[in-house]
């Protein structure tokens, strides 16, 4: 309806301007006002706002549609309310223990629909300003905390410094959605001590479980002794079950030994055989 009214005063203009001057003339003056008519057409997008200046002044935002200004007098700037992505460039920062390690991240913020004059009027440049506080945050956040921490607390730290950018950033209508850290670079002589730090612990682990198990097997080859001897001619009856057991194979070779029981058989028959003599003679 503004434009259409806009329309019909240029055309009850141009005819009472029609009836004092000169046909010339008033082909000139209406193609003046034809391009000023055109220049007062602004036409933002949905995902878009416009901010309105009067002579300098802040007057307003021009919604989604067909919007019209008074050319010459009014300015817009347009400000785009799209998730946008900040890619937060190498960072070198200084861990807690001591440790310099390369970091990167990405952030990804928008402009809120209430406060996008805010990303116009308070900040020069809301883009490179996120990216600059965002790099800043990184590396304080990251200097608070050891190097463990940060390896195995990824999200922690993400969503520490997405906490902090989004409340430094809030006076200029920013709205920080989330931060990813893409890759974590440690130094040579950092990665070979964790890769021998992780190998002795497997080597820990190896012995451990090793050990344990030789724990559970002696205490099963006790019981297995302990019920062997208490029977009579067990001992015995396994010897053989073994020595079956080997024999299947030729190509072993086969080591017998004698069990102590077997001994007992002939146990004293030394003394009785020369008994025997002594009273025979």
């Amino acid at each position: 309806m503004r434009l259409w009214g806009w329309v019909l005063l240029l055309y009850a203009f141009l005819t009472f301007l029609s009836l004092f001057i000169a046909p010339e003339l008033f082909f000139f003056m209406g193609f003046v006002l034809l391009l000023l008519l055109l220049m007062s057409v602004r036409i933002v997008y949905e995902y878009q706002r416009g901010i309105l200046f009067t002579l300098g002044k802040y007057s307003g935002i021009l919604q989604p549609g067909l919007n019209v200004i008074l050319p010459l007098i009014q300015w817009t700037t347009i400000v785009d309310l799209r998730v946008d992505v900040v890619d937060v460039p190498e960072q070198t920062p200084i861990t807690k223990d001591n440790v310099s390690i390369s970091v990167d991240a990405v952030l990804y913020y928008r402009i809120r629909k209430e406060q996008a004059e805010k990303a116009v009027l308070v900040v020069e440049n809301y883009h490179y300003a996120v990216s600059q506080l965002a790099q800043t945050t990184m590396r304080d956040v990251i200097g608070e905390m050891t190097l463990d921490e940060v390896l195995s607390n990824r999200d922690e730290v993400s969503k520490k410094i997405q906490m902090l950018v989004d409340k430094a950033s809030d006076p200029w209508g920013i709205e920080v959605l989330s931060v990813e850290l893409k890759h974590i670079e440690l130094p040579e002589s950092m990665k070979n001590i964790m890769a021998k730090a992780a190998e002795a612990e497997r080597l820990k682990r190896a012995a451990i479980i090793k050990a344990s198990g030789e724990a559970a097997a002696s205490e099963i080859i006790a019981k297995a002794a302990q019920t062997l001897n208490e029977v009579e001619g067990g001992l015995n009856l396994r010897t053989l079950q073994e020595l079956g057991s080997i024999s299947s194979d030729p190509s072993n070779e086969v080591i017998f030994f004698v069990p102590l029981d077997n001994l007992r058989a002939i146990e004293g028959y030394p003394e009785h055989k020369s008994k025997e003599k002594k009273v025979s003679h």
